[in-house]
């Protein structure tokens, strides 16, 4: 038994010090980062430890700012790109002729670059000298006033990038929907009809409860994506997300470290530390939610 054992954690060994080397460590890492107070980057030297840098990002009006986009940015996509994919799949899974061409089209923003489907989402919505755009064309010809979405109000930037983080993330949540749909087992449906059941009962009694794990697992990794959003303002706002007001949690990290103000890792590892946790509770809420799903 105990050689058994043995050769089981022989097996292990690479992935654990894969998971070590590459996860546990930058993690630790990152918290002593977070710890160290006055870190210089050039001497990697700092005067002390204590809360220190936490203080200082939670009290930055540009880490703020960056919740606040953070959070709007999850509390829209996540549930409307969830319901607008649920919907799609019941539609797509409703039909045979055509349904794989159907499926391809909607497939095609995920395996779009980003950066490329931003440039189109500007020349949608950015004003030029030349052009108002297509959006501000269609907002003329049903009597309404033009906007600038790329540099006008808040507003209109986080409709811009709501609109575009939507479009982005619709295709693979479409995929994994109608594949769940597809394994429902049609006997449910063929009892349902014999019993007379319409349909609405029918969706919201057997087939909501049937791919309930698969909504609730885009949900949370909905959450995590919206969360870590950064190449998406970048395609759309530039890399200056500050000026634009657009910045993200991760942007922040990021320009911490790299950015025109950046070299402050010790800051830049407290805000990541932040977005772990937020992270991390939210997943928590989820998953604890899931387990009381309805069942058939």
């Amino acid at each position: 038994m105990k050689k058994n054992n043995l050769k089981a954690w022989l097996y292990l060994l690479p992935a654990l010090v894969f998971i070590g080397f590459f996860m546990i460590y930058p993690l630790i890492d990152v918290v002593v980062y977070s710890l160290e107070e006055g870190f210089n980057s050039v001497s990697q030297t700092s005067f002390g430890f204590g809360f220190y840098n936490f203080s200082y990002v939670l009290h930055d009006s540009y880490f703020l700012q960056a919740v606040k986009n953070t959070f709007i940015l999850v509390i829209i996509t996540v549930p409307v790109s969830t319901v607008l994919a649920l919907l799609i799949s019941v539609g797509l899974s409703s039909i045979k002729k055509f349904r794989e061409w159907f499926q391809t089209i909607y497939f095609l923003p995920y395996v779009t670059n980003t950066l490329a489907v931003g440039m189109v989402f500007m020349i949608l919505f950015k004003k030029t000298e030349y052009s108002e755009g297509l959006m501000n064309m269609l907002l003329r010809w049903v009597g309404l006033s033009a906007v600038d979405f790329m540099e006008g109000p808040y507003w209109a930037k986080m409709f811009v990038m709501c609109f575009y983080t939507i479009w982005i993330v619709l295709p693979f949540k479409i995929l994994v929907l109608t594949s769940s749909l597809a394994s429902v087992n049609d006997e449910y449906y063929k009892a349902a009809k014999l019993d007379g059941a319409s349909g609405s009962k029918i969706f919201f009694r057997i087939t909501l409860p049937a791919i309930s794990p698969m909504i609730f697992y885009l949900v949370i990794t909905g959450f995590i994506g919206a969360f870590k959003a950064y190449s998406d303002a970048v395609a759309l706002f530039g890399t200056n997300l500050n000026a634009a007001g657009m910045n993200t949690m991760v942007g922040y990290v990021y320009d911490m470290l790299y950015g025109e103000g950046g070299g402050y890792p010790s800051y830049a590892a407290a805000a990541a530390l932040i977005l772990f946790a937020i992270v991390l509770t939210i997943t928590v809420i989820n998953l604890s939610v899931s387990r009381r799903r309805p069942s058939l």
